[in-house]
């Protein structure tokens, strides 16, 4: 759940199968508030950059809006289609494609979205930029992106089951530099050509049943740590997985609450 340099397919390709619902149980309220800050009417337009699974495609469909849904995952975007297709959803188009790179007019969309994907970006600005062009005057942006990881009670139980198994496992520190900075993020989006904008702090509580469940949920959810996964191998991560769940079982109380904070940044194109 960390910032990274650079958005690549392969990680969420890995990361796709079983992605929706593992990441709906942390995810899930953060598209709600998402779209409680814009509210799509019946007949509004929008588009969901980096989409992933269609967490808030998926919401905003069902609000009555016409959603274009756009990620570099391939996997991603078949999960997002069958999702749709079995909700009954026939407002969404989905299509593979580089959020820095937008196939969409200028002045397309009443509202954008990017759910925690644009904080990937290579090049962050050129993303705010693609999301400012092709929104009409007066829309509005709303790009989520974590909160530091030590202010997340969910980070820190995740990243202590982490190091059980691998001693040199530790939690991100802190980027200056990355949208968890409210700073840089705001002035990214009046970079951007966004005015009335806010840096909007937002925590949810997630529980979990057992250990196993915490642990299944957060690394299934992770593109880092399903990249890991790989890289590491089977036998090499099931000795992990023990070793985090043992840790786990002792330092996690069945349906404890755990929270994790993103921020939410909201911008206004201005009117013509």
């Amino acid at each position: 759940m960390s910032e990274g340099t650079s958005v690549t397919a392969q990680p969420w390709d890995l990361v796709a199968e079983g992605y929706a619902a593992a990441a709906a149980t942390v995810l899930g309220p953060f598209a709600e508030r998402a779209l409680e800050l814009v509210t799509p009417g019946t007949y509004s337009v929008i588009v969901d950059v980096a989409a992933g699974t269609g967490l808030l495609s998926l919401a905003a469909a069902a609000k009555g809006a016409r959603v274009d849904a756009i990620d570099v995952s391939a996997p991603m975007i078949e999960q997002l289609t069958a999702a749709a297709e079995l909700a009954g959803h026939t407002t969404i188009t989905a299509q593979v494609g580089d959020g820095q790179d937008l196939p969409y007019p200028d002045s397309r969309f009443d509202a954008g979205f990017s759910l925690f994907g644009l904080m990937f970006f290579a090049d962050r600005p050129k993303g705010f930029t693609e999301l400012r062009r092709v929104l009409r005057p007066g829309a509005t942006a709303v790009v989520t992106a974590w909160a530091p990881a030590d202010d997340s009670s969910l980070m820190r139980a995740l990243y202590g089951a982490l190091t059980a198994g691998d001693p040199n496992a530790a939690l991100p520190q802190p980027n200056a530099r990355g949208l968890e900075n409210p700073a840089v993020f705001e002035a990214e989006l009046r970079a951007a050509g966004f005015e009335a904008v806010t840096i909007r702090p937002h925590t949810v509580e997630v529980r979990f049943p057992d250990a196993a469940a915490l642990w299944d949920t957060m690394t299934r959810s992770s593109a880092p740590l399903t990249a890991l996964r790989h890289e590491v191998g089977e036998a090499e991560w099931e000795r992990r997985t023990e070793a985090a769940i043992e840790h786990l079982t002792v330092t996690y109380r069945a349906n404890t609450p755990l929270f994790t904070t993103a921020l939410f940044g909201v911008g206004t194109v201005p009117a013509a």
